[in-house]
């Protein structure tokens, strides 16, 4: 995808989404421990049952990817079938856009700033999301750009 920034000069910004896995629905029927400092000092040993995923759930990267796979082709985007991570979308433009998530992070690519700025959005309404700009780190790999000599 990279490669595909630089060679047709597309805009390229980096999306966070606050608290992923809270946002998965879960399949299962899990029951929990009431937490501490939230035990019902009338009802000690009731139990919760939860109705979405919680951090440390063996479970909850899973609902999460799925919950965001659900939403993306939902709304038109197709999933790449060499890389799962990535998601794109032919625009009435004739342009395309591209999605690339890992766990909660998000490079969003497109030649149009506006578009990039339309997902941004789409994504917002589903789901508590941190414009962090212009792409400068990803995976651990720092990103520099020089639009002007045609470098990333």
């Amino acid at each position: 995808m990279l490669s595909a920034v630089v060679h047709y000069d597309m805009e390229l910004e980096q999306l966070d989404v606050k608290t992923a896995f809270l946002h998965g629905h879960l399949d299962e029927f899990i029951l929990m421990e009431q937490p501490e400092g939230f035990v019902d000092k009338r009802h000690p040993y009731k139990v919760c049952l939860l109705k979405r995923s919680l951090y440390g759930l063996k479970q909850a990267p899973r609902q999460w990817n799925k919950r965001f796979d659900d939403f993306m082709r939902t709304n038109g985007y197709n999933r790449n079938e060499y890389d799962q991570c990535v998601y794109f979308k032919k625009l009435k433009s004739g342009a395309y856009i591209y999605l690339l998530l890992y766990v909660d992070d998000m490079l969003v690519a497109s030649v149009d700033k506006d578009d990039v700025k339309r997902l941004e959005v789409l994504l917002g309404t589903e789901f508590e999301m941190k414009d962090l700009g212009s792409a400068k780190k990803i995976l651990g790999m720092e990103i520099v750009r020089d639009r002007v000599n045609g470098g990333l």
